[in-house]
């Protein structure tokens, strides 16, 4: 899901029985290898500005920013959003106050930003990073912006790369200079956080990306809305492009639909934009070229359109095996993943980042990458053998309930409280400041931090 915008291109009547246990080992939050305490409650009430790409525009960072606003909403209302939505000038009319508008290709809208949201008095600043929604190369004009900014900044970090360019590991090492918390979704992108960028271990947390909390097991009741009554469904999710793996998964289907033939595989998604304005369908078309050639097009259904959530939900539904078979393995987040893993869904998926945190324990099948055979093999092997299906699906939908929206909010908003706790003096000054030095070096929360320009530094106390 946000390979689209990055860098690479309950049981019956809701419950689930007492006999299935969580097997999901990764905490929904973890900072220093364990779990944060909980929060003193109640918690303050938070006024916070978040920086993204957010809905209607089509990319998964979009889709995570919207699901974040709403879930904080719905279960932290103390916190409560401000969005600044990254995206071009021409794009204005699809926002509606009060979301405002951030001008992602004009450099004055870096510093005019920063100004407004300071001038907001903001209690924290969130920032959804990727190097591809920020202007300049590599996306380098976000470091313009949070030079600006007076509030504690709050910074998840979307891709985490192994192998930077210089350029972008200026960027990152200037962000996480001026960050007061950072929060990945992988265990892996904080380990490299620590490793390669030298990022402080206190303040690097894991948050798991959130996911809806439906009942188990109805996927009859929306193949049935579908149409799709009495077929095993197999579905991918996301915006066409090459990188998804798809062609694997179209190589694998003769293979498949040999040993069943009721079988379709669903491909839900609009092409990428970026894609589509550069080379129309073409890549569709091949897509469509490769299945005709393999005699399988009739087992393949076409969904060309970018779903809200809530349509979205309803598609994973109703599939059996839901299936992500990307090529990039850096990949660190999928949000479709997390989704189709908390509806209880068998997944099979090629060993990215966020597949091998996901589904250890059995809780999906990793084939290796860019092979038909394996995901035919594992597709067969979970069709073959209905017990080891619904066993794997329920697995999924036991470590699926630690990442369910109240969870993910929960986790968040403690991530802000972090963020903006007043640090509390050791000792009084030794001297006193002038007045001008206390005009610059204090911010809205009466803090005296040593400032970077006039902005003062929150991490200074």
């Amino acid at each position: 899901m946000y390979q689209d915008c990055k860098l690479s291109d309950q049981f019956a009547a809701g419950q689930s029985p007492a006999s299935i246990v969580p097997l999901f080992s990764w905490p929904l939050v973890s900072r220093n290898g364990g779990r944060d305490q909980p929060l003193a409650q109640p918690a303050p009430p938070v006024h916070v500005a978040l920086i993204g790409t957010y809905a209607p525009r089509k990319c998964g960072i979009a889709t995570f920013t919207t699901d974040l606003v709403e879930q904080l909403a719905a279960h932290q209302p103390q916190v409560t959003t401000a969005v600044y939505a990254l995206d071009s000038a021409d794009q204005a009319g699809r926002y509606a106050a009060p979301v405002q508008l951030f001008e992602q290709d004009r450099p004055a809208a870096y510093r005019e930003t920063a100004r407004a949201i300071n001038a907001s008095g903001a209690d924290a600043v969130w920032l959804q990073h990727e190097f591809g929604i920020f202007g300049g190369p590599d996306g380098e004009l976000v470091c313009e912006l949070v030079d600006h900014l007076a509030a504690p900044l709050i910074i998840t970090f979307h891709t985490v790369l192994s192998q930077p360019s210089a350029n972008q590991r200026r960027i990152v090492l200037h962000l996480l200079s001026r960050a007061e918390r950072i929060m990945v979704m992988s265990q892996h992108g904080r380990e490299l956080l620590l490793r390669n960028y030298g990022a402080d271990a206190d303040r690097v947390e894991v948050i798991a990306h959130g996911a809806p909390d439906r009942p188990f097991g109805r996927e009859d009741e929306f193949k049935q809305q579908l149409g799709l009554s009495g077929q095993n469904v197999l579905m991918t999710f996301g915006l066409l492009g090459p990188g998804k793996g798809l062609e694997q998964v179209i190589s694998a289907l003769p293979a498949i639909v040999a040993r069943y033939p009721n079988t379709l595989y669903r491909i839900v998604g609009a092409t990428h934009p970026t894609l589509a304005a550069r080379e129309g369908e073409a890549y569709r078309e091949g897509l469509i070229a490769l299945a005709d050639r393999l005699g399988v097009a009739r087992h393949i259904g076409w969904e060309n359109s970018f779903l809200d959530t809530p349509q979205l939900l309803d598609q994973i539904e109703a599939c059996d095996i839901y299936i992500t078979p990307y090529i990039n393995l850096q990949q660190a987040t999928s949000g479709t993943l997390s989704y189709a893993v908390a509806l209880g869904k068998a997944v099979v998926s090629t060993p990215y980042v966020h597949a091998r945190e996901l589904l250890a324990g059995g809780v999906g099948v990793l084939v290796p990458p860019a092979s038909s055979a394996a995901i035919a093999d594992a597709v067969i092997a979970l069709l073959a053998d209905r017990g080891h299906l619904t066993a794997t699906r329920q697995r999924a939908y036991a470590a699926g309930r630690a990442t369910i929206w109240p969870q993910f909010a929960q986790a968040t908003a403690a991530l802000v409280q972090r963020a903006t706790a007043r640090p509390v003096p050791a000792q009084p000054l030794i001297a006193p400041l002038g007045r001008e030095a206390l005009r610059t070096r204090r911010d809205a929360a009466s803090g005296l931090r040593h400032p970077a320009a006039s902005v003062p530094d929150r991490r200074h106390g």
